[in-house]
């Protein structure tokens, strides 16, 4: 029996006990669970509920009640604010302002782990994916929305302000002509890295020629994290994640805007794909 200190108070885990990791996206709902040994016992997906926060708790408790008897981890497309406790900068805006962990504890009648949902990405890869046996990971969202998490040494780094590895909302570097007029974020900034390397960004880009300044684009974005992270590997994730000439290209292209003479960082796909995210929820209770 391990017992960790959670909320200022020390509880109890089992170590035979399963996780269970529910992803919380935008479109759809997953849930996971994985025996101590990182086995997979269950596994489910909905459709999530669009715009109705009710509706979000009750399908995250069914697929929790589905998936048995164990700790729970919540993968969120946001964070928790340290001032307020409530969800903060989620793309999924009808979590925003929500005490989402009180009512979801509340619904499940289990304490739960949240955490963002691209640093249980992050965490899925370092721990027995991509980026397994690496010191400094970067996991990267490239799908719906542009984000990231960083695992050092098996740890997920979270910072003060509950943003460390948001570099989607940094503004992308070095605009050319092709970038211009700087475009639109929701988070109510222009010219935003997630504006232009977003899926949807891509999609709207369309075309040969749009991939060409796509990996172009993400080369100087991930050149600046390289800059100030100096990250062993970075692995791509979300629906981009699959376009296999990137992780040729884009090392090509970063190398100038990289502060050093060789850059050994490593551009990664995912090992366990789109259920990474759920597998990092799971791993928010430790393997």
């Amino acid at each position: 029996m391990d017992r960790r200190l959670r909320h200022g108070r020390v509880v109890a885990l089992n170590e035979d006990a399963a996780r269970i990791g529910i992803d919380l996206g935008g479109s759809k709902i997953e849930a996971l669970a994985l025996d101590p040994g990182g086995r997979e016992i269950f596994r489910k997906r909905i459709p999530a509920p669009r715009g109705d926060y009710a509706a979000t708790l009750a399908a995250v408790a069914g697929l929790v009640r589905e998936a048995g008897e164990g700790t729970v981890g919540v993968g969120i497309p946001g964070a928790i604010s340290r001032v307020t406790g409530l969800v903060k900068n989620a793309n999924s805006t009808w979590l925003i302002g929500k005490p989402l962990q009180q009512d979801l504890e509340q619904a499940i009648g289990r304490e739960v782990r949240l955490a963002n949902d691209a640093n249980c990405f992050a965490l899925s890869e370092a721990v027995d994916g991509a980026g397994q046996g690496a010191d400094v990971v970067l996991g990267v969202i490239l799908g719906t929305g542009v984000g990231g998490g960083i695992v050092v040494r098996g740890e997920v780094l979270t910072g003060p302000n509950a943003i460390a590895g948001e570099w989607g909302h940094n503004p992308l570097p070095l605009p050319q002509p092709a970038d211009l007029p700087l475009r639109q974020c929701y988070c109510g900034r222009t010219g935003c890295t997630e504006t232009y390397l977003s899926g949807p960004a891509l999609e709207r880009d369309g075309g040969d020629a749009a991939l060409g300044r796509y990996a172009e684009r993400l080369a100087r974005a991930l050149a600046g994290v390289i800059n100030i992270l100096d990250p062993d590997v970075i692995v791509l994730g979300g629906g981009v994640s699959k376009v296999a000439r990137l992780y040729e290209e884009v090392p090509k292209l970063w190398q100038r805007h990289v502060f050093s003479d060789q850059v050994a960082t490593r551009l990664l796909p995912p090992r366990h794909g789109d259920a990474s995210g759920v597998r990092g929820a799971a791993w928010l209770w430790g393997r």
